[in-house]
């Protein structure tokens, strides 16, 4: 199951800056072929033994990596964090749909292929199943912030 957050929380158990987060504490791990793999399919980039990477445009480091890659590797280095998904494209969010018992952070839907089995649970309420769940939850939140809006306005 995937968990979605749809408000922010600010505790520990969240990672609201992913390429703060992964420069300062995933950065300094030691990564694994898993990882490496991530990181060649993502950003097409080929990790060293001294943790430098190779691209087509030369050598860089690690830090140099995408946001979108230092997501993918903080959510798989922290599974019980609430990572922020808002950043990334659709190459990363479709691997993070992929993935099970994650804990993500979306301000707003993307349009991204999620499988008709895949189990996904907004806001530790709400429990979809596919494309389609994900979807109809989306729309049912727009038209939620609609009203709140007209709400707020009319005092």
């Amino acid at each position: 199951m995937v968990y979605i957050y749809t408000e922010k929380g600010d505790s520990d158990g969240w990672i609201l800056q992913n390429d703060a987060f992964f420069n300062l504490y995933t950065s300094n791990e030691v990564f694994s072929e898993e990882d490496a793999e991530i990181i060649w399919q993502i950003d097409h980039a080929k990790i060293t033994e001294d943790k430098h990477i190779e691209t087509k445009y030369g050598l860089g480091t690690v830090r140099n990596l995408s946001t979108g890659c230092k997501t993918l590797l903080n959510v798989r280095r922290n599974p019980k964090k609430v990572v922020n998904a808002d950043e990334c494209g659709r190459n990363v969010l479709e691997r993070l749909f992929q993935m099970d018992a994650i804990h993500i952070y979306m301000s707003r839907p993307e349009r991204i292929g999620i499988d008709s089995s895949k189990e996904i649970c907004f806001n530790d309420t709400d429990i979809v199943v596919g494309r389609k769940g994900y979807e109809h939850w989306w729309n049912k939140e727009y038209e939620r912030r609609a009203l709140n809006d007209l709400q707020d306005h009319t005092i």
